[in-house]
């Protein structure tokens, strides 16, 4: 006697079976084929959605989000950030480098603790700069107490891959960091040795601060530099003299670092070494400066500001607009309308940069007209600032921005999204089941 003939189930459940034993290549042919016959079910649609995430192929599963989402009704927070997610991990192996750049730097921005085994990979990158974002990232996720990779990072071959994960390894408390910093200190030189220093202080050996302080006035430009940054990072009250003097550094690289950590530390004091550095020869230097300021949050710095909304630097207007916005200046948005219609794309990117510093949604045609220039580097500069913006309003053109031209800039677009999602204080608690 014959055996029964096995009666094929419906698609879904052949669909949901090979889900299941991870043949995603089927689920996705399952799919497409009954696509080319009929609509597909929501829960095949879905099916399929998944398994283009897992097959690292986010931009077929983007045409599927409106057949599980339709346009008028609300995000569903868990499979947008799913998707999202896919569009950065799925590049991190990019033959392009600057696209596995903008991958991990990305992933730092999130410092999401899953993407542990994509970060430890990135340590293995023949880049020195996908090397440093990786290590950075793995601190962000708050994974370095417990990463062998980035330990192993502490003896990379190139200084700036080291530097990032002695900067990874300050964020923790684990036990024999604040060892691993004092054996540094003795050892190393120049810009490394700032940075154990700033480990040390970090884990509470307060007068190591000292010893950054000292090294702001070395002759080496890069010594000098990597202190101020430090000093502003760090945010100590008793950094501000030393600050205030780098201003004046013969070096204009060091007196932007300067204006930058003026604004990072947050002193109200900073406001007369910052006027100063306004009327600096150098444009980067008064740029920086003008952001600076509105960090500081005074009303008075609004007039200092404001005539550098007509400086004949492009990127120094950006810098004014940064400092007014954060001063709450809504007329900055005309400066920046303005600036968004400028001939030169590093003017346009500028541009795009200061709007994430807005408040408010005003910024948002401008940076919309933006996400829709011409040149890759406006786009990327304003799929960026409306990652920083992260008012919910900035998740339809960041999906818009998933759909450029340019990996680069979707990847930024998928950071912006997941960056948005995680502030949002509402959450679509059924999205994440």
């Amino acid at each position: 006697m014959s055996a029964p003939k096995r009666t094929p189930g419906s698609p879904e459940q052949e669909a949901l079976s090979a889900f299941k034993n991870s043949d995603y290549d089927k689920v996705t042919r399952l799919l497409e084929s009954v696509r080319a016959a009929r609509e597909p079910s929501r829960r095949l649609i879905r099916l399929g959605f998944l398994s283009y995430l897992r097959l690292g192929r986010p931009e077929e599963a983007l045409k599927l989000y409106p057949s599980l989402v339709p346009a008028l009704q609300p995000d569903d927070s868990g499979l947008l950030r799913q998707l999202a997610l896919s569009f950065i991990t799925s590049r991190v192996r990019d033959p392009q480098e600057h696209v596995r750049i903008a991958a991990y730097t990305a992933l730092a921005e999130i410092g999401d603790p899953e993407t542990a085994p994509v970060l430890e990979d990135g340590l293995l990158d023949s880049s020195v700069l996908v090397r440093a974002r990786a290590a950075e990232a793995i601190g962000k996720a708050g994974l370095a107490a417990t990463s062998g990779a980035l330990k192993r990072a502490l003896h990379d071959d190139i200084p700036a891959v080291r530097i990032a994960a002695l900067n990874a390894f300050a964020e923790t408390k684990a036990p024999g960091v604040r060892e691993e910093f004092t054996r540094r200190a003795r050892r190393d030189e120049g810009p490394e040795l700032i940075f154990a220093l700033a480990g040390l202080v970090r884990s509470g050996k307060s007068d190591a601060l000292i010893d950054i302080m000292n090294a702001a006035t070395l002759p080496d430009p890069e010594v000098r530099m990597a202190a101020i940054g430090v000093l502003g990072r760090l945010k100590r009250p008793s950094s501000l003299a030393v600050l205030s003097q780098a201003v004046y550094d013969p070096d204009p690289s060091v007196r932007a670092f300067a204006a930058g950590a003026l604004g990072e530390l947050g002193d109200p004091g900073g406001m007369a070494p910052l006027t100063h550095a306004l009327g600096d020869e150098s444009a980067r230097v008064r740029s920086i400066a003008a952001a600076s300021l509105g960090r500081l949050g005074l009303a008075d710095a609004r007039g200092l500001i404001l005539p550098l909304t007509r400086d004949p630097v492009g990127q120094v207007r950006a810098g004014a607009v940064e400092g007014l916005l954060r001063l709450g200046d809504k007329t900055a948005i005309l400066v920046a309308a303005d600036l968004a219609r400028h001939s030169d794309p590093s003017v346009r990117g500028a541009a795009a940069q200061a709007l994430a510093a807005a408040t408010n949604t005003k910024a948002l045609p401008v940076l919309e007209a933006l996400l829709r220039d011409q040149q890759p580097l406006p786009r990327l500069m304003a799929a960026k600032a409306l990652g920083k913006i992260g008012f919910p309003a900035v998740i339809p053109l960041l999906k818009k921005g998933l759909e450029d031209t340019d990996p680069a800039v979707r990847i930024a677009a998928a950071g912006g999204i997941i960056e948005t999602l995680s502030r949002s204080k509402t959450p679509n608690k059924k999205a994440q089941r």
